[in-house]
């Protein structure tokens, strides 16, 4: 059984995804990490979202206001013995929901070409590729994203 909880970013179980998901980002990008991990503070993510399976902590997402009527989707992850079974894309509906009530009109995120599984459900959620935007301008490895909410 699939339960998405809404919660933030002091939740034991949210942080231990993302633990998890930092030491997948730090194989995946090297060096590069340190970069993108001083974006990525928990510190200043307020809504996240737990997915349990079975009462298993088994993915994560969160939202980040970005501006006044954008938020940026920020801390996906599935944990690999639950990969597959469509859980991002639950998250990424759940986060536009939550986004929308909280009144912003559009979501953006930045994401590395390299996850192709991550630019798989985005493209399949509705998020067009564009120019990448603010620490993101310049960075070969990054790719940009935008939906507008209310369409």
């Amino acid at each position: 059984m699939m339960i998405l909880k809404r919660t933030d970013s002091s939740h034991k179980d949210f942080q231990d995804l993302v633990k998890l998901l930092d030491a997948d980002l730090a194989v995946r990008n090297g060096e590069d990490q340190a970069f993108f991990d001083q974006f990525n503070k928990l510190d200043t993510i307020k809504n996240c979202i737990v997915v349990y399976i079975n009462e298993v902590p088994a993915a994560c997402g969160a939202i980040k206001k970005f501006d006044e009527e954008t938020v940026e989707i920020k801390r996906m992850y599935t944990h690999p013995n639950f990969r597959k079974k469509g859980l991002a894309t639950a998250i990424v509906k759940e986060l536009e929901k939550w986004a929308k009530e909280l009144n912003y009109k559009k979501a953006v995120l930045e994401t590395s070409l390299e996850q192709n599984e991550a630019l798989s459900v985005y493209e399949k959620s509705g998020y067009e590729r564009i120019p990448n935007y603010g620490q993101y301008i310049g960075i070969e490895k990054s790719v940009c994203y935008e939906k507008f909410l209310f369409e």
